[in-house]
């Protein structure tokens, strides 16, 4: 979609979140950008670009070319996911590094390339977080371990950039996002899912709000979930 607005980048740009993000911010009047391992055009018209977001030389020289392009983004969302499940002593530590590399080393990458040129305008940076931010559940060892070293790097930034007038978020979203292929995988009524269109506008919010009165950590749940 074309835009002379604001540069909104999503890193983990999948159907679902990914797409009405794009949209959310691109209705907004932002210039909206997706990353993703591989390239496809969003049902929107939003092109999504191809890099390996575990890889920081290729996201580095993806980010120099956009902010070359657009500028500096004004926001920045890291929706990555890399869902690893099973007993611990049958998950392998390949398993462990692939998790943490497209989770964190994803996120470590694609700030280290943006945070530097937001610093003189500000902006907003927000990263996905899930229910195993808080707490490691039987089974998803890897994963949890991740979403834990996600949260604290993103703590972690938001104490440093903050007085650079970047705002720095974690979203917890805790329960299951309605997509097609979250209904073919759980036993779920789509009523007790969380719509990707009212996440979007929760990002939204969270993107915009007063520097009087930041959000560092917002979490998000159907109100039928238990917690």
């Amino acid at each position: 979609m074309a835009s002379n607005g604001k540069l909104i980048l999503v890193a983990g740009a999948g159907s679902g979140l990914g797409d009405a993000l794009l949209d959310r911010f691109a209705a907004g009047g932002y210039h909206a950008v997706g990353l993703a391992r591989t390239e496809r055009i969003a049902p929107s018209g939003h092109v999504i670009q191809s890099v390996d977001l575990a890889d920081p030389e290729a996201v580095q020289a993806t980010i120099t070319r956009l902010i070359a392009k657009h500028g500096a983004p004004a926001t920045v969302i890291h929706n990555t996911a890399h869902l690893v499940r099973g007993p611990f002593q049958e998950t392998a530590p390949d398993s462990f590094k692939a998790t943490w590399s497209n989770m964190v080393l994803s996120a470590v990458a694609l700030a280290q390339a943006v945070l530097p040129a937001m610093q003189k305008d500000g902006g907003a940076f927000l990263v996905s977080g899930a229910t195993a931010s808080l707490r490691g559940g039987s089974g998803f060892s890897a994963f949890a371990s991740a979403k834990f070293a996600l949260r604290g790097l993103t703590q972690s930034l938001a104490r440093e950039y903050q007085t650079d007038g970047i705002h720095v978020a974690h979203v917890i979203l805790d329960g299951i996002i309605d997509s097609a292929k979250s209904r073919d995988l759980h036993d779920l009524a789509p009523a007790r899912m969380m719509k990707p269109d009212e996440l979007a506008d929760a990002y939204w919010t969270l993107a915009h709000q007063p520097k009087s009165t930041w959000t560092h950590e917002l979490d998000l749940r159907p109100m039928s979930e238990k917690f």
